[in-house]
């Protein structure tokens, strides 16, 4: 890069993923919380069989856990959790909400853990402490006051275990509703309400075992390097192995590309790095059908070849004669595609997608792996749907080595939904909470996530409670959203750092402060465990056993208890038994959710076990007791673009997870000290007779724009890069504020954040605002 295009904050950076890098960048996570010893302590229990689950990603571990089965940003989400730093009342007597609000969201959790309930008082402006039991009766006595239990949201974060996410919805449906917007609602719904219709079950398939089995590896829309690092050394072993893996995805990511190992000491002296990806295809966003109908197209055009030469089959017969229902719609929904439109769609050559297709067939068993890429699209539900079709067609799902993966964000968020988290119960829940609790629940659905905005945006739902998470800043339409939030009765966080959310003012404001991941959980003097589900299914325990940051910090199980109580008058449920117990309360999950047979049993092995996946065994729990073939319409994952538009995709930097910001780089990315950078192609750069380093506009177009309103980001900074042609990225969740609430999957509910047409102009602007 010369220096006439140099832009600050942003150099090319040419090495692999993992190494030297990774190290640096965990030691200066450390050393910036003040806290080494303490963070050290929690580093080697993590993910270990005595010791916690990771608060970041869902990856399973592995069967024999090393002394170190962290990663680079697992151990940023250690040392953020287990700081030095503290905000105490005298913090938020000093500054008024007014100024709070004009910190950036990464100096917002910067601040350090939260140390005490705190109530705002109107009258000062600010945050001042409260008692617990104070705390409880206002919010049992808003809640109670609302004209019918409905007008109130239950939201929860993935990072919730599965023992507080049993008793909140135990709690929230006896009070009478099941509006549960959940942060699965924006990620992986898509996959939940897709995989069920398609193959009994939303939930994957495959177990870690079986990358070391497979064939092939292909990898849909993901970015393992930052958002599941541990996943680098999974795919390092099966590239060792000589396993072809594909990419497709938009971005050229470094994890994807070749990955040296911290923990092997040769390929860290020596630099070297193993190469990830064997064949990496740079598609269009919103090109993913194309793709997978070609790839289909492609196998049905070689079965046929093969078939008239009287050689082995491409497609599998008899598992598709056996166990599935639609093929022959699915043929003809193919074969009547064009080639001419899976090109211009998916931006790939017909040989790349033969390619592909070729690679595919020629493995006997084969793993396919998604992120948001896949779900995040208008209609991300039919997206997952055609990945479970490509599957079938060669047998590949339920047996050993062969499977779909979807990666799931945070560590629990599969969890969650196991055990009741849901705004669509269906019998089996219902009956089960009638058999332990003998009270009746409620069956109508309620909001998920977006539903839960426009209810509280038009008034009809007035009460928010949140079980961590940031929902304000995750959720799209952000000036919509932080409008829709202020007109609130009640706003309740429990949480473990400040964060923009909660300086968004209902007429009553709380802050619950709870304990983190690392931190030891003791009730009556006994210390507790809790579970949490993997991305494969895997139930394990996790103990943390750091001192707390405060004496007035409280467990989730027990703050959710404690509202219960102060709210119904009538329980049936006795939440101070639950509680000074969690082993009753994983008694009554097995009761509730006989999947859990012998749950406490169980979960005291090492590793603990693996809940039962039908479709791994191929039984299929539909209603017909087959696997479906289910089509997709036509080619559009999205509204089609306009001329002279592009599409833009929301991504993560490598110092974020979701909306918790460890710091202002993206190593792998070339970026470093700043987020409002938009990667374009060089080709859309000059076509718009703009170049590298110039500001510029980002507004929303298509169906973000169809209400009338302006949805723009202005005076951010346009860096060239080898993204796919026509295609836009720029950071999550700044990019939130170009997407209507509107714009989502009608299906699952999942908001396109991966998918937003855009007109980008030089800006009006000199300088972009903070992030």
């Amino acid at each position: 890069m010369s220096d006439e295009t140099k832009v600050p904050g942003v150099e090319d950076y040419d090495a692999a993923a993992g190494g030297w890098g990774a190290l640096g960048a965990v030691a200066r996570a450390l050393s910036g919380q003040m806290a080494i010893g303490r963070e050290s302590v929690a580093l080697h229990k993590v993910n270990q069989p005595t010791g916690f689950d990771c608060p970041g990603c869902a990856w399973p571990d592995p069967k024999h856990t090393s002394s170190f089965e962290f990663c680079e940003n697992g151990a940023k989400a250690v040392s953020w959790e287990a700081t030095a730093k503290r905000v105490r009342p005298e913090f938020f007597a000093k500054n008024p909400v007014s100024r709070l609000w004009e910190l950036t969201d990464y100096a917002l959790e910067g601040l350090g853990r939260l140390t005490h309930p705190m109530a705002y008082d109107a009258a000062t402006d600010t945050y001042v402490p409260i008692a617990w039991e104070d705390a409880f009766q206002r919010i049992g006595t808003a809640l109670r006051a609302l004209p019918h239990a409905d007008m109130a949201e239950f939201y929860t974060s993935g990072r919730a275990s599965n023992e507080a996410a049993f008793l909140y919805q135990l709690f929230v449906r006896e009070f009478g509703t099941n509006n549960f917007p959940d942060c699965s609602n924006m990620c992986h719904e898509a996959t939940s309400v897709g995989l069920p219709s398609s193959i009994g079950v939303g939930k994957g398939t495959v177990t870690l075992d079986d990358f070391e089995h497979c064939d092939a590896i292909f990898c849909i829309g993901h970015n393992p390097g930052t958002n599941h690092p541990r996943m680098l050394s999974t795919l390092r072993e099966a590239s060792l192995r000589n396993v072809p893996i594909v990419v497709l995805n938009p971005l050229p990511e470094r994890g994807l590309e070749r990955f040296t190992s911290p923990q092997h000491p040769v390929e860290m002296l020596t630099g070297r790095s193993v190469r990830i990806a064997s064949t990496y295809y740079k598609l269009k966003i919103g090109g993913d059908v194309a793709v997978l109908k070609g790839m289909m197209k492609a196998l049905l055009a070689a079965d046929d070849a093969a078939i008239a030469a009287g050689t082995e089959r491409v497609i599998d017969a008899d598992f598709i004669a056996t166990h599935t229902l639609g093929f022959d719609a699915l043929r003809a929904d193919v074969e009547a595609t064009e080639w001419e439109a899976i090109e211009r769609k998916s931006g790939l050559s017909r040989s790349d997608v033969e390619e592909a297709a070729s690679i595919y067939a020629h493995a006997k068993r084969v793993i396919v792996c998604y992120g948001m890429g896949i779900t995040q699209h208008a209609h991300g539900t039919e997206n997952v749907q055609q990945i479970a079709n490509l599957l079938m067609m060669r047998g590949n799902m339920g047996r050993e080595g062969a499977g779909i993966c979807p990666l799931r964000g945070h560590s629990n968020v599969q969890g969650d939904r196991t055990v009741g988290i849901t705004e669509k119960p269906n019998d089996a829940l219902n009956e089960g909470i009638r058999r332990t609790y003998g009270f009746e629940p409620p069956t109508a659905h309620g909001h998920d996530a977006v539903e839960a905005v426009r209810a509280i945006r038009d008034g009809r739902s007035k009460a928010l409670i949140c079980l961590g998470g940031n929902l304000a800043v995750a959720m799209p339409d952000t000036e919509e959203t932080f409008q829709a939030m202020r007109g609130l009765d009640l706003a309740v966080h429990i949480a473990t750092k400040l964060n923009r959310s909660h300086l968004i003012l209902a007429k009553e404001s709380i802050i619950l402060p709870c304990l983190g991941r690392t931190e030891l959980d003791e009730q009556n003097g006994v210390p507790q465990s809790v579970t949490v589900e993997d991305s494969m299914s895997m139930v394990h325990a996790s103990a943390g056993s750091l001192k707390p940051a405060s004496e007035h910090l409280r467990s989730e199980p027990w703050i959710v208890a404690g509202m219960a109580k102060a709210t119904l008058p009538a329980t049936r449920v006795n939440w101070d038994k639950l509680v000074a117990n969690y082993d009753l309360i994983r008694d009554d999950i097995e009761s509730v959710f006989p999947i859990f047979e012998r749950f406490n049993e169980r979960v005291r092995t090492p590793g603990g076990f693996r809940l039962h996946i039908a479709a791994s065994q191929r039984e299929w729990a539909t209603p017909d007791k087959k696997a479906h073939f289910l089509l997709a319409r036509g080619l559009e994952e999205d509204t089609p673009l306009e001329v002279g538009n592009l599409m833009l995709t929301t991504i993560r930097s490598h110092d974020q997870y979701n909306t918790t910001i460890y710091g202002l780089n993206d190593r792998y990315r070339g970026v470093t000290g700043r987020r409002d950078v938009v990667f374009m192609h060089a080709s859309d750069l000059a076509a718009r007779g703009l170049k590298h380093g110039d500001r510029i506009d980002i507004v929303a177009t298509g169906p973000n724009a169809q209400d009338g309103r302006e949805r723009s980001v202005r005076g951010f900074v346009a860096i060239a890069y080898d993204i796919a042609e026509g295609a836009v990225a720029m950071y999550y969740p700044e990019g939130n504020a170009l997407i209507a609430l509107e714009t989502h999957d009608r299906k699952s509910g999942t908001p396109a954040y991966k998918s937003v047409p855009v007109l980008i102009t030089p800006s009006t602007r000199s300088v972009a605002r903070d992030v």
